[in-house]
């Protein structure tokens, strides 16, 4: 059986969806298309509620293109899951966020997990999200590294990055690691190396999660939040998301 799966990374960096996909592709099993693409309109990185705000509308319109090539499913590459409940809201298929699977994921090969994110203005957003999943009792920490996404490639941020993981592990006291950005997810290996504990990258987690609902036959409920939006006329710059 061959599932498609599009791995959406809600803002413009070309190079970090190539990453991403890169990164996705290396986990989908051999049946499994992965397909990482960005938006056409949105912010070139996301590290604000501004930022979140102006890349959902992108985000949906590749959901929407994906459900007219006939995708299974979808995942969100950006920490912040942004228009995730939008997103179900299209999506025949599942889509999942990669905030929202590595938070699982961490929860199921320890107690507690400690995250570490970019900048100090997305802390907060960890934390809300972290609560909104129902893991705020274990996550013992969200730890900040400061270094913007589109700087994290650089080999002297994946340092930093690495020593942060390792310096939260013994701070907090924690099982393991959630990388709190897409564009650490090509450092995964080397910082369970350094720290000596599982380190989850959203991206990869979010992957095979979906990829394991879509052979399940698993698909979001339309019963009630999730149905389909009802029909009505956007006006302006929304007009394409008239349906």
């Amino acid at each position: 059986m061959t599932y498609r799966i599009k791995v959406i990374n809600p803002n413009t960096a070309l190079a970090m969806t190539e990453s991403i996909g890169r990164c996705a592709r290396a986990v989908a099993s051999p049946g499994t298309v992965v397909t990482a693409v960005s938006p056409s309109m949105g912010p070139e990185s996301i590290e604000s509620h501004y930022d979140e705000a102006l890349a959902v509308p992108g985000v949906l319109a590749e959901v929407a293109a994906g459900e007219r090539d006939g995708v299974d499913g979808y995942v969100i590459a950006c920490f912040g899951d942004p228009g995730l409940d939008a997103a179900r809201e299209l999506a025949t298929g599942p889509v999942v966020g990669i905030a929202e699977a590595a938070m699982h994921a961490a929860t199921l090969v320890g107690r507690s997990f400690s995250v570490v994110t970019t900048l100090s203005r997305t802390v907060g957003r960890a934390w809300e999200l972290a609560h909104r999943y129902g893991f705020a009792a274990a996550c013992r920490g969200v730890h900040a590294c400061d270094i913007p996404v589109l700087d994290l490639e650089d080999p002297a941020a994946r340092k930093t990055v690495t020593e942060l993981c390792a310096s939260a592990v013994e701070r907090d006291g924690s099982d393991s690691v959630v990388l709190g950005c897409a564009g650490m997810a090509s450092s995964c290996a080397e910082v369970s190396r350094e720290t000596g504990v599982p380190v989850i990258d959203g991206v990869t987690a979010a992957t095979k999660l979906v990829e394991s609902l879509v052979s399940l036959g698993l698909r979001t409920s339309t019963r009630g939040e999730y149905a389909p939006p009802p029909p009505k006329r956007y006006s302006g710059l929304l007009g394409d998301f008239t349906h």
